[in-house]
Protein backbone atom coordinates (compact mmCIF):
# COMPACT_ATOMS: atom_id res chain seq x y z
CA UNK A 1 0.00 0.00 0.00
CA UNK A 2 1.69 3.23 -1.30
CA UNK A 3 0.86 5.95 1.38
CA UNK A 4 0.98 10.21 0.85
CA UNK A 5 2.88 11.81 3.09
CA UNK A 6 1.14 13.46 6.18
CA UNK A 7 0.74 17.36 5.37
CA UNK A 8 2.47 19.70 8.16
CA UNK A 9 2.31 23.25 8.84
CA UNK A 10 5.32 25.74 7.69
CA UNK A 11 6.67 25.75 11.41
CA UNK A 12 7.46 21.60 11.54
CA UNK A 13 9.32 21.90 8.14
CA UNK A 14 12.89 20.91 8.53
CA UNK A 15 15.82 22.41 6.89
CA UNK A 16 17.00 19.83 3.95
CA UNK A 17 13.52 18.65 3.19
CA UNK A 18 13.25 18.17 -0.71
CA UNK A 19 11.27 21.02 -2.59
CA UNK A 20 10.05 19.98 -5.99
CA UNK A 21 8.46 21.90 -8.90
CA UNK A 22 4.36 21.67 -9.98
CA UNK A 23 5.40 18.20 -11.72
CA UNK A 24 6.93 16.59 -8.92
CA UNK A 25 11.19 17.22 -10.13
CA UNK A 26 13.25 18.22 -7.19
CA UNK A 27 14.29 21.45 -7.55
CA UNK A 28 16.70 21.62 -4.30
CA UNK A 29 16.18 21.78 -0.80
CA UNK A 30 14.46 23.62 2.19
CA UNK A 31 17.68 25.82 3.25
CA UNK A 32 15.71 28.54 5.80
CA UNK A 33 11.77 29.07 6.78
CA UNK A 34 10.64 32.61 6.30
CA UNK A 35 7.87 33.63 8.30
CA UNK A 36 6.61 37.71 10.20
CA UNK A 37 6.83 36.56 13.69
CA UNK A 38 4.33 39.70 14.55
CA UNK A 39 1.87 38.44 12.62
CA UNK A 40 2.66 34.57 12.61
CA UNK A 41 2.13 34.34 8.92
CA UNK A 42 4.25 32.16 6.50
CA UNK A 43 6.39 34.20 4.18
CA UNK A 44 8.30 31.77 2.23
CA UNK A 45 11.17 29.61 2.09
CA UNK A 46 14.86 29.81 0.74
CA UNK A 47 15.47 27.01 -1.24
CA UNK A 48 19.15 25.53 -1.65
CA UNK A 49 19.43 25.01 -5.39
CA UNK A 50 22.00 24.12 -8.26
CA UNK A 51 22.04 28.02 -8.52
CA UNK A 52 22.47 28.85 -5.11
CA UNK A 53 19.77 29.91 -2.60
CA UNK A 54 16.71 31.11 -4.36
CA UNK A 55 13.49 32.57 -2.41
CA UNK A 56 10.17 31.16 -2.85
CA UNK A 57 7.16 32.89 -2.01
CA UNK A 58 4.40 31.44 0.18
CA UNK A 59 2.02 32.12 -2.27
CA UNK A 60 4.39 29.86 -4.75
CA UNK A 61 4.30 26.94 -2.22
CA UNK A 62 1.16 24.66 -3.05
CA UNK A 63 1.85 21.81 -0.33
CA UNK A 64 3.95 20.95 2.69
CA UNK A 65 3.91 17.61 3.81
CA UNK A 66 6.80 15.41 6.11
CA UNK A 67 8.73 14.04 2.98
CA UNK A 68 8.52 16.94 0.49
CA UNK A 69 7.61 21.16 -0.68
CA UNK A 70 5.47 20.72 -3.96
CA UNK A 71 5.41 24.58 -5.65
CA UNK A 72 3.38 26.02 -7.62
CA UNK A 73 5.97 26.62 -10.43
CA UNK A 74 7.64 24.69 -13.50
CA UNK A 75 11.31 23.75 -13.04
CA UNK A 76 11.73 26.57 -15.79
CA UNK A 77 10.44 29.33 -13.46
CA UNK A 78 12.53 27.77 -10.56
CA UNK A 79 15.75 28.14 -12.64
CA UNK A 80 14.40 31.85 -12.87
CA UNK A 81 13.72 32.33 -8.87
CA UNK A 82 15.18 35.24 -7.14
CA UNK A 83 17.67 35.26 -4.74
CA UNK A 84 16.68 35.94 -0.80
CA UNK A 85 17.07 39.62 0.40
CA UNK A 86 19.16 40.08 3.29
CA UNK A 87 16.27 39.98 5.75
CA UNK A 88 16.62 37.81 9.16
CA UNK A 89 16.03 34.44 8.94
CA UNK A 90 14.60 31.59 10.90
CA UNK A 91 15.53 27.63 11.22
CA UNK A 92 14.36 24.51 13.27
CA UNK A 93 16.19 21.87 14.57
CA UNK A 94 13.27 19.02 14.82
CA UNK A 95 15.76 16.90 16.94
CA UNK A 96 16.01 20.06 19.59
CA UNK A 97 12.32 19.01 20.42
CA UNK A 98 12.98 15.66 22.13
CA UNK A 99 12.39 14.29 25.57
CA UNK A 100 10.04 12.09 27.86
CA UNK A 101 8.99 15.03 30.94
CA UNK A 102 5.45 16.24 31.15
CA UNK A 103 7.05 19.22 29.79
CA UNK A 104 8.31 17.89 26.70
CA UNK A 105 5.10 16.38 25.84
CA UNK A 106 2.85 19.84 26.27
CA UNK A 107 5.85 21.82 24.24
CA UNK A 108 5.63 18.95 21.17
CA UNK A 109 1.62 19.02 21.59
CA UNK A 110 1.01 22.57 21.69
CA UNK A 111 4.42 24.52 21.05
CA UNK A 112 5.88 26.22 18.02
CA UNK A 113 9.04 24.85 18.41
CA UNK A 114 12.68 26.05 18.82
CA UNK A 115 13.08 28.36 16.14
CA UNK A 116 16.32 30.59 16.47
CA UNK A 117 17.25 33.54 14.66
CA UNK A 118 20.38 33.36 12.31
CA UNK A 119 22.44 36.10 12.16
Amino acid sequence: MNQEPTPIAYTGLATGTPVQASDGTDIGTVETVLDVPDLDVFDGIVVQTEQGSRFVDADAVEIITTAYVRCKITVEEARALPEPDAAPTYGVDAHADVGNSLGDRLRRMFGRGEWKRRQ
